[in-house]
């Protein structure tokens, strides 16, 4: 929902009037990129929304005091960022929600860390792929990756499903060879289930 600064400014003087309908239109309009923003601050889907919450309500308790001639975002996010301070602020005295804390935000890094090492691993085993022949590399991507029957790949190429299986002896063994000086314990389980 995108507002012109003259629709927003009549949504802020209904809303100073405690127009109920003019607060949800502002909350719908707002509350998505506040709640991102939130969660890039406090690391934490829960305390974003609990901040989130609690930016609302001290919104709605001031709205007498909001100027519709000023940016509503602009003060929106001022009172979000201040609710951020606190946050912090008794997290530095409460020694659970500072260890919640920095679990969530160890949790969120090692997602991000985890996802960049699959996608590694996943273009290191591609890479190894794409070196083998144009046939053996076709014949191992429909067998292996694309979990096709000898007989159905057989029928696709038009050769023999011995050729089939020569094919995927001699790539496994290729990928294996190839991916040895990586060293790389997930790389090599993932490996293990593929080339079987």
């Amino acid at each position: 929902m995108y507002l012109t600064t003259l629709n927003e400014k009549d949504l802020v003087a209904r809303f100073n009037d405690s127009d109920q309908e003019a607060f949800g239109q502002l909350y719908q309009l707002y509350s998505g990129r506040l709640f991102g923003y939130l969660i890039k601050l406090v690391k934490s889907d829960l305390h974003a929304a609990e901040l989130l919450q609690d930016t609302f309500i001290k919104l709605w308790d001031n709205r007498r005091n909001v100027d519709p001639n000023q940016s509503f975002r602009s003060y929106l996010f001022r009172i979000a960022e201040n609710n951020v301070y606190d946050f912090f602020r008794k997290a530095a005295r409460d020694k659970r929600l500072q260890e919640a804390i920095i679990n969530s935000a160890c949790e969120m890094y090692k997602h991000v860390e985890e996802e960049l090492f699959t996608k590694q691993n996943e273009q290191i085993l591609q890479d190894a792929i794409n070196l083998l022949p144009p046939k053996r590399r076709q014949v191992f991507q429909l067998i292996k990756i694309e979990e096709r029957s000898y007989d159905e790949v057989s029928a696709l190429l038009n050769i023999s499903t011995s050729t089939i299986n020569d094919h995927i002896v001699k790539a496994t063994k290729y990928i294996r060879e190839n991916l040895k000086e990586y060293h790389i314990v997930e790389l090599s389980l993932v490996i293990f289930f593929l080339l079987l």
